[in-house]
């Protein structure tokens, strides 16, 4: 999912992508985005645990407050998990909630509330058309974007 999110945003002519697992993010990296496309696994309907570490560390470890460092900064969110619902779009939520916490400019595309996708039960995997709903997620994210960076995007 997170490959075809970038797939997507690459296909916006000026737009530069770099793909980290959550773990791996500096505050360079967050401080120096326009835009930031989180993505988790579900949990109980929730992000997952590393997820979660990744928007404390917002705080605690980046020191995104008081001056709300994110501010204005496109964000968006996708989603798998094992059944048809299994609490995607609330998890989803919760990543866009932390997002607009820090008054960031959350966007959608490839679904109501970001992407997301069902990887058990009946489901073969991640499948075509989900995919296609990532890389139009990535795609919408770049070209808002550039929008609100007035063409330019880094």
């Amino acid at each position: 999912m997170a490959e075809a999110v970038v797939t997507g945003a690459q296909s916006v002519s000026g737009a530069q992508v770099l793909l980290k697992r959550v773990g791996q993010v500096t505050a360079e990296d967050l401080f120096s985005a326009d835009a930031v496309v989180v993505g988790s696994p579900v949990y109980w309907s929730n992000m997952s645990g590393e997820v979660k570490t990744f928007f404390d560390n917002w705080q605690f470890k980046f020191g995104v407050f008081p001056d709300f460092k994110m501010k204005n900064k496109i964000g968006a969110a996708f989603a798998t998990g094992g059944q048809i619902s299994s609490g995607k779009e609330v998890t989803l939520l919760t990543i866009l909630a932390a997002m607009l916490g820090n008054q960031m400019i959350v966007v959608s595309g490839g679904g109501a509330f970001g992407a997301s996708a069902t990887t058990e039960g009946t489901s073969p995997g991640i499948d075509d058309q989900e995919l296609a709903d990532a890389r139009a997620l990535g795609r919408r994210v770049a070209e808002v974007t550039k929008l609100i960076r007035g063409g330019s995007s880094r």
